[in-house]
């Protein structure tokens, strides 16, 4: 139980707050409550390999390791827009985003002050052209799932999450959410 000059104090501050403009309401909540950085990821499987399949990866700088497509979202940008737009700009593959779906769990959030939403999509690998820039991509590649390249570590416990990889199965089961 709230002590009762406790409860009466929150019980004021509440009254001033909601006084407030609703302009600086906003303002004084974004000041109070921890910050995240949102990213869109997506995995994307090609449709044709048999087997446990293929998943597309690309190697970025520093090149010691795999990464999946993935990027920050712009400010106000809808989480599969971005899982698309980055696709694109990351590996050539162009798809619109109601070709994604999400994944399940469809947010990751992490201890270190980042959330992932996580988009999953398949295309035919032998059609799909792959394109990189060099610069923020060396390589895009398809990988069969039960044998993967080195992967960087946030993807190696990403993909663990989705039962894939060096980590699946150690991971958490993703809690649910009321």
């Amino acid at each position: 139980m709230i002590p009762r000059s406790r409860a009466t104090g929150r019980a004021f501050a509440y009254q001033v707050f909601y006084r407030l403009p609703v302009s600086v309401r906003r303002r004084l909540v974004r000041l109070a409550t921890p910050k995240y950085i949102v990213g869109a990821v997506t995995l994307v499987r090609d449709a044709e390999a048999a087997g446990p399949g293929r998943l597309l990866l690309l190697r970025q700088p520093p090149g010691h390791s795999w990464t999946l497509p993935a990027g920050l979202l712009q400010r106000g940008e809808d989480p599969v827009v971005g899982a698309a737009r980055e696709l694109f700009e990351e590996s050539g593959v162009r798809l619109a985003p109601d070709r994604l779906r999400p994944a399940v769990p469809n947010a990751l959030v992490h201890a270190k002050g980042w959330v992932d939403v996580v988009f999953e999509t398949e295309v035919p690998a032998s059609t799909t052209e792959l394109k990189v820039d060099g610069a923020e991509v060396y390589e895009a590649a398809w990988h069969p799932l039960d044998d993967l390249p080195r992967l960087s570590r946030a993807t190696a416990n990403l993909l663990g999450y989705y039962g894939i990889g060096p980590r699946a199965g150690e991971m958490p089961p993703p809690r649910p959410t009321a």
